[in-house]
C-alpha cells in the first residue's frame, strides 16, 4: 500500500513563495514518475508538474513554468514543489499523486495516477 501525504500549503500574498512537500510511504518510490496536481474551487483537477523516476526530467503546464520547480529526494522518500512569484490563481488544493513509470504525455493526465494525497490547500492573497 502506498500513501502520499502533503504539507507546506498556507496563505500567501501575492508574488510570495511556498513549498510544497509530499512524503510518499513504501519501498517503490524511485520506480514512478511522481506529479502535482491542483484543484480550484468549482474547477477539475489539473495538471500542475510531473518529474521522472531518476529525478532527471521533469514536465510542467504552461502557466508554471519559470514560477514552479519540480525535485525529489530518494533518500527522504518525498517530492516537492517549488511556488514562486504566486499569483491569486494559484490558489487551490494542491495534490500530489504517483504517476506512470515513464515521463511522457501520460503523466499530464489524473486518470494515469493510481495513488493520491489527500491535498493542501494554498491561498494567495491579492
Amino acid at each position: 500500500q502506498v500513501q502520499l501525504v502533503e504539507s507546506g500549503g498556507g496563505l500567501v500574498q501575492t508574488g510570495g513563495s511556498l513549498r510544497l512537500s509530499c512524503q510518499a510511504s513504501g519501498r517503490t518510490f524511485s520506480s514512478y514518475t511522481m506529479g502535482w496536481f491542483r484543484q480550484a474551487p468549482g474547477k477539475e483537477r489539473v495538471f500542475v508538474a510531473a518529474i521522472s523516476r531518476t529525478g532527471g526530467s521533469s514536465s510542467y503546464a504552461d502557466s508554471m513554468k519559470g514560477r514552479f520547480t519540480i525535485s525529489r529526494d530518494f533518500a527522504k522518500n518525498t517530492v516537492y514543489l517549488q511556488m514562486n512569484n504566486l499569483k491569486p490563481e494559484d490558489t487551490a488544493v494542491y495534490y500530489c499523486a504517483r504517476g506512470p513509470g515513464v515521463l511522457g504525455a501520460a503523466t499530464f493526465f489524473r486518470y494515469n495516477y493510481d495513488y493520491w494525497g489527500q491535498g493542501t490547500q494554498v491561498t494567495v492573497s491579492s
